[in-house]
């Protein structure tokens, strides 16, 4: 990352905040994979349960659980996968976009709120409060 002057404060909480959002947009983005997922796990299933009702005599529910259930779609015309492609296209990719154009005024620190509580926060020298990764770990 190049460094850039500090941004100032209403700067940093500004991106902060958008940084926030784009977090929750990004557990949505996993729970929307989780439902895509789990819904095709269900019907895998269903399929199962179709076959095993038809061996256990019961055909003709079977049938109407193969017919009307079976490979349905969840909105009108789609399926989970081209929901999530949907969200992804439409809403996720430009939200993305739009915040790393954003971090670029905090030198492309999607966190620099939370760099400077680390550095406010953080007792220099103490076990478990190395400023980065790669600083030796103090000695107690």
């Amino acid at each position: 990352m190049t460094e850039t002057p500090e941004a100032g404060a209403g700067t940093v909480a500004a991106v902060g905040k958008l940084t926030e959002a784009f977090e929750a947009v990004e557990i949505a983005r996993g729970h929307l994979y989780a439902f895509h997922r789990l819904t095709g796990t269900a019907d895998f299933t269903l399929e199962q349960a179709i076959a095993g009702l038809d061996e256990a005599g019961h055909g003709e529910l079977a049938a109407r659980l193969s017919r009307e259930l079976l490979g349905r779609n969840v909105l009108p015309g789609r399926w989970t996968y081209q929901v999530v492609e949907e969200y992804d296209e439409l809403y996720y990719t430009p939200f993305r976009e739009l915040a790393e154009a954003a971090w670029e005024l905090t030198g492309g620190r999607r966190h620099a709120h939370e760099a400077g509580l680390k550095r406010r926060r953080r007792t220099p020298g103490e076990p478990g409060h190395e400023a980065e990764p790669d600083e030796p770990a103090a000695r107690g």
